[in-house]
């Protein structure tokens, strides 16, 4: 069954590859969405595809790439949305 989540990631993940290392985590997994830097210093990224992929990508974003410092997800299931990638905003 395919599920939508929205998670807000924070701590230190822009200026740290997070969101092309999210796009690859992402791909790898075979999921869709997108990851786009907010304007609070916040990563935002919704994960689209089955359930089992989105909980793999919600663990990783728990911890994000090398030289990131996440200090928390928040993150909601939300209704399904259609995206054929997974793009970088």
């Amino acid at each position: 069954m395919n599920v939508s989540y929205m998670a807000h990631v924070s701590g230190k993940v822009q200026g740290v590859y997070f969101r092309a290392s999210s796009q690859q985590v992402a791909i790898d997994h075979g999921l869709s969405g997108y990851a786009r830097n907010l304007t609070d210093g916040d990563v935002e990224v919704l994960m689209c595809g089955n359930q089992h992929d989105v909980d793999k990508m919600l663990a990783w974003l728990a911890q994000g790439p090398e030289h990131a410092e996440v200090t928390g997800v928040k993150s909601k299931q939300v209704p399904w949305q259609e995206h054929h990638f997974f793009a970088i905003s």
